[in-house]
């Protein structure tokens, strides 16, 4: 089987980020107006009661007093929001930025409303937030702006998008999130070394923060750099000892440089945590059988084949660790049970043919051979198995004629086994005279 180490890492799924902060909309801070309707404070202290039910209609009250009172559709907006109707709150920040057209949050919340629904205006609105003033915190707030904008552009304009997390880093220099947003894109963008900076400078930031290091490690993972890996996937390890994922990861990169004792206890402690993770269970065992601790790969192949009876790779996988067992007989069914399940799997035939010829059922040995000929070609080991069978079965004659095109492809690769062709051939072609 092929390692399943050698040739491609398993990178650790990184999730895009969802930045809840950034993507959900805010409270306006508004300044006092005498001359508001009384409808609007108590719509006010109704919201701040989570009561969105009362807050309506006390706003819709304001509103039928003054059409144009942007904080009642502003506050309204929010209200029809957290009520969960989403176009009736769209439309009721329209009327609040309408109305004042130069006020931050409507512009803001607005945006965000939009670019949740899909509606190309989104970019139209957030830009303008980030040409306003917030009412509170005027950095964190043009930050927020700025990020929502580039989230927005990733897909289809990631230069600009960079360029807005560029801004809201610059608002708001202690931060990470602006950093570890463009890292992410750098990263689809196959842009890798300008990820693994952004990742870096995540970390400088904040030490603790996992999507960083997780990402940092799959470009290190990516990149073939396994040993800059493994000290942040024990890092990862020691300070979420019960994600189940990191530790197969760590237990995937050290297997990938050889320390297969450390890899098969990394996978164990995640099979501890995720017991049904069947990715998880496939790696340990394949640890299992380089180690030639067969029995316990034996055991896991089982297990994982008690919960995918119809999967034929398993049974192939199982019958092949049977086969180094010297559990021909079982090894057998194994292999049967394969091409039963997926009759066209070429190479299960031919390790039918060798538990069948172990066992002594030539006739199925044969038969196998016959079927993984129409599928894959020839081999000298085929040959010679096809020609042993042939001998035992008394076929003289097809069997010298399989022992030639054994020798003739064997080319000396097989000495052993050329001396016996040879000698089998002496005496077959004796009995001709």
């Amino acid at each position: 089987m092929k390692h399943r180490f050698a040739n491609a890492i398993l990178l650790m799924a990184l999730t895009a980020c969802t930045f809840a902060q950034t993507h959900t909309t805010v409270r306006h801070y508004k300044e006092r107006v005498d001359d508001q309707p009384p409808e609007i404070a108590q719509a006010e202290d109704a919201i701040q009661k989570n009561d969105f039910t009362a807050a309506e209609t006390l706003l819709k009250k304001a509103i039928d007093k003054d059409p144009n009172n942007y904080q009642a559709w502003f506050d309204l907006g929010f209200v029809l929001n957290r009520l969960g109707r989403t176009d009736e709150s769209i439309a009721a920040y329209r009327k609040s930025v309408t109305a004042k057209p130069d006020v931050f949050e409507s512009n803001l919340n607005l945006g965000l409303m939009l670019a949740r629904a899909n509606n190309p205006e989104a970019e139209q609105f957030l830009r303008a937030a980030t040409t306003l003033k917030p009412t509170a915190h005027p950095e964190e707030g043009q930050a927020r702006a700025w990020l929502a904008l580039a989230h927005l552009l990733e897909n289809k304009k990631p230069e600009d998008a960079f360029q807005a997390y560029t801004k809201a880093s610059e608002l708001t220099p202690k931060d990470p999130e602006p950093h570890l947003s463009a890292a992410l894109l750098h990263e689809r963008q196959k842009e890798f070394s300008a990820a693994e900076a952004e990742y870096k400078q995540v970390l400088m930031l904040d030490p603790h923060t996992m999507e960083a290091a997780i990402g940092l490690t799959n470009l290190y993972m990516k990149s073939g750099r396994l040993g800059e890996a493994e000290p942040l996937l024990r890092r990862l390890a020691a300070e979420r000892p019960d994600d189940a994922g990191i530790h197969l990861q760590l237990g995937r990169v050290l297997a990938a440089q050889g320390k297969k004792e450390d890899a098969i206890t990394e996978i164990q402690t995640s099979l501890k945590l995720a017991p049904a993770d069947s990715d998880a269970q496939r790696d340990l065992a394949d640890l299992l059988v380089q180690s030639k601790k067969l029995p316990d790969a034996e055991q896991v192949y089982r297990d994982l084949i008690k919960a995918h009876p119809n999967d034929a790779e398993l049974h192939q996988l199982l019958g092949e660790v049977l086969l180094k067992e010297r559990k021909y007989p079982d090894a057998q069914q194994e292999f049967l049970a394969t091409v039963k399940i997926k009759p066209d799997f070429g190479d299960a035939y031919g390790s039918l043919a060798i538990a069948a010829n172990e066992n002594q059922n030539y006739a199925l040995t044969i038969k196998a051979l016959e079927v993984r000929a129409k599928l894959l070609p020839e081999t000298p080991a085929s040959y010679f198995l096809r020609a042993s069978a042939l001998d035992h079965l008394r076929d003289y004659k097809q069997a010298a004629q399989y022992y030639h095109l054994f020798l003739d492809a064997a080319n000396g690769k097989y000495p052993d086994d050329e001396w016996k062709a040879r000698h089998r051939l002496i005496w077959i072609e004796s009995k001709k005279h």
